[in-house]
Order: structure tokens, then C-alpha cells, then sequence
């Protein structure tokens, strides 16, 4: 069991998949991250943009070997690589309702910030796959993220106090 956290700018007490956003770096879903520094730093930036409500973190709990067993489909990216940096480019450029692939569950690297701007480079010619995965390298402590992109996936997620 591993606890992952949410930073945002109201409490989640229900996960609601509907309210996620399009052109994420592992589509759209719900994001978590093992790390509670770096969830409310998503937090802080999340109402700095809304201009409401208050740094807020969830906690869940997820048993990572139940959803194996229950045979969910899971990716993991390591560490960052040109199949992680290719992975996030079609996630970020797809703005339809169909996801880009068909995992439930997506765990790997985060994205820096300034990835529209690396991903248009790259797509026009200035940037090799090897830049492009130095140049969206976060720039913090090396961050992974959970993504739940299903409601199978999302039902593993048991909300937890802090």
C-alpha cells in the first residue's frame, strides 16, 4: 500500500474523471504523486491559475498489487527516456475525448512546465528525441506521477486523512 497525494485547490473527496483535463502528459485522468512536498507545490501553482480556494492536499491510499492482480493495464516509465518524451508529446497534442492509449494506469516522470513550447520545437524540426527528454526533464527533485485514467483504475484509490 502506498500513500499519493493531490494537490489542488479544494479538498477531493470523490474522484470525478469528468472534471480532468484534456493534453496532460499521460492524458486525461486523475494525477497523484508520492510525494506530499511536491503535491502542494501543484497546489500552490493550481490557485495561483484559479485565483481561488486554498492550497489544498488529498491523501489516498493505493494497493499497487491489487490492480496488478485485477489485471488493470499499467505502464511504467522508469526513469525519463525517448518512449516516455514520445509517449507525453501524444497525450499533449491529443484534445479529442478517445485517450491516446489504453492504459489504466500511467506511472512515470513529470513533465517540465514549458513542455508546449519543447513539444512545438520538436514537432517542427529544431529538437532531436534525445533533446526533447533533457529539455522536459522537471527541473525539481526528480517528481513521478500516478495517473488513473478509468473509473477501474480510480476505484483503487481508498481517501485517507492526513
Amino acid at each position: 500500500m502506498i500513500r499519493l497525494y493531490h494537490g489542488s485547490n479544494v479538498a477531493i473527496e470523490k474522484i470525478d474523471l469528468s472534471r480532468s483535463k484534456r493534453g496532460k502528459d499521460f492524458g486525461q485522468g486523475f494525477y497523484l504523486n508520492a510525494n506530499p512536498d511536491q503535491a502542494m507545490g501543484m497546489a500552490i501553482r493550481t490557485v495561483r491559475f484559479q485565483v481561488e480556494g486554498e492550497p489544498t492536499l488529498s491523501c489516498f491510499e493505493f494497493d499497487e498489487a491489487k490492480a496488478y492482480e485485477l489485471g488493470l493495464n499499467i505502464k511504467v516509465f522508469t526513469d525519463y527516456s525517448e518512449e516516455w518524451a514520445a509517449f507525453v508529446v501524444i497525450n499533449r497534442k491529443n484534445n479529442s475525448d478517445i485517450p491516446a492509449h489504453s492504459y489504466d494506469i500511467v506511472i512515470g516522470p513529470i513533465a517540465d512546465d514549458t513542455v508546449g513550447v519543447q513539444i512545438r520545437r520538436y514537432i517542427m524540426g529544431y529538437l532531436s528525441a534525445a533533446d526533447l527528454v533533457e529539455e522536459l526533464k522537471y527541473k525539481g527533485d526528480h517528481a513521478i506521477q500516478y495517473f488513473f485514467g478509468t473509473p477501474r483504475a480510480v476505484e483503487l484509490l481508498k481517501r485517507v486523512e492526513l
